[in-house]
């Protein structure tokens, strides 16, 4: 059945290349809002679901694109593994309309791998355990010609030049239609805690910086409303030395809280302003009070290196503002539906070379979520 799926979807592309006609890429669309807004034909590959295999003595599960994350980490869960890089889901009421022969449109739209792997999201653990991109073993993707292509495998290996298997990771659908994909799955922590901090920004960031320095098994922290929390995971012997090292209140619910993080299901994000995601090196400190809008707000994790924002502060300003901390600034959540405002942060010419060249040689008819990420067709 996938097979034919796996064809049906091939064909349809194979045929929009010839017409050159765009293509809108669409899974279960939980992270639709992400990227700029696509007009292209609707071709769903939610049904292409499934997972091929799970070698947990290998620490390797292989799956259909549309296979709900959900029924991976459920398999995952049941040898005590899971997927180390904690993906967000985003799961959330379907308020879509699409009527198609291969789409069955649910009262509840879940979260598939494909989606996940093609949008590159990362969740709370990814500053000390990794990200998406580097547990992708392997995928085979159809491209903008309508060509089946396979990449990497489903062991680690050392690769000259470009990775094509982890390039598609956070490509957004503009390099190929992911198929299946190979990942790497690590076991489950023994223990794990969390412990709160009250401390203003500067002691804060100088706490992240000592612990960070030391062996701990710190798996995540967050800094908000003057409050940093960390997780401990690991060794139960471990977990129970550093808690007592570092002090600090446990949280009661640890497990719910970084739930809440990881799914923008956190008040802070309950919001009406432009959400902002900067990404910066470790330990950067992000001051909202240097911004100018006075109802900024922050919340901050992966050890200062991910900052999220919620303000009206325009585009320019912001993005001056961190590129003069060495960051870059995505739009992530467009709630004022400003479309003179790029998504993305704008790249210099020699990268931005490099995602043409890229784009050309996997889609050179620019049917594949056209403009999602970048128009190419400006100078």
């Amino acid at each position: 059945m996938s097979n034919d799926i796996a064809a049906l979807i091939q064909q349809q592309v194979e045929e929009a290349y010839q017409a050159q006609m765009p293509l809108e890429i669409i899974g279960n669309s939980t992270k639709k809002f992400y990227g700029n807004s696509v007009k292209g034909t609707p071709l769903v590959v939610s049904q292409h679901s499934g997972i091929i295999s799970y070698e947990p003595t290998e620490l390797v599960i292989t799956a259909r694109a549309g296979t709900p994350l959900d029924e991976i980490e459920e398999a995952l869960n049941k040898h005590n593994q899971q997927l180390a890089f904690e993906p967000p889901h985003f799961s959330q009421p379907s308020t879509d309309t699409i009527n198609t022969e291969t789409h069955n449109d649910n009262l509840f739209r879940i979260a598939t791998l494909g989606g996940t792997i093609a949008c590159g999201l990362s969740g709370p653990a990814r500053a000390n355990n990794g990200s998406a991109r580097d547990f992708v073993l392997g995928c085979e993707i159809i491209n903008g010609r309508g060509e089946q292509l396979k990449f990497g495998g489903q062991v680690m290996k050392n690769v000259a030049g470009y990775d094509i298997s982890r390039l598609m990771c956070g490509s957004l659908g503009t390099l190929g239609i992911i198929l299946n994909v190979s990942l790497k799955v690590l076991p489950k922590p023994e223990a794990q805690t969390s412990l709160s901090f009250t401390l203003p920004l500067d002691d804060a960031y100088s706490m992240l910086q000592r612990i960070n320095a030391q062996a701990y098994p710190i798996t995540a922290s967050c800094y908000f409303n003057n409050v940093l929390t960390i997780r401990l995971a690991g060794n139960a012997q471990a977990v129970k030395a550093t808690q007592e090292k570092l002090g600090g209140e446990q949280q009661q619910d640890g497990e719910h809280f970084w739930s809440t993080i990881r799914e923008q299901s956190h008040s802070f994000f309950n919001t009406k302003q432009p959400l902002w995601r900067i990404s910066t090196k470790f330990n950067t400190k992000l001051d909202a009070h240097d911004l100018t809008e006075e109802n900024t707000r922050c919340l901050t994790e992966w050890h200062g290196a991910l900052h999220w924002l919620t303000t009206k502060t325009p585009a320019t300003v912001l993005r001056q503002y961190v590129e003069k901390i060495g960051g870059h600034a995505t739009l992530f959540k467009n709630h004022l539906n400003d479309n003179d405002v790029d998504i993305f942060h704008p790249l210099q010419k020699p990268l931005l070379q490099i995602h043409k060249n890229l784009k050309s040689s996997f889609d050179p008819e620019n049917i594949l979520n056209r403009n999602k990420m970048y128009d190419f067709s400006k100078p």
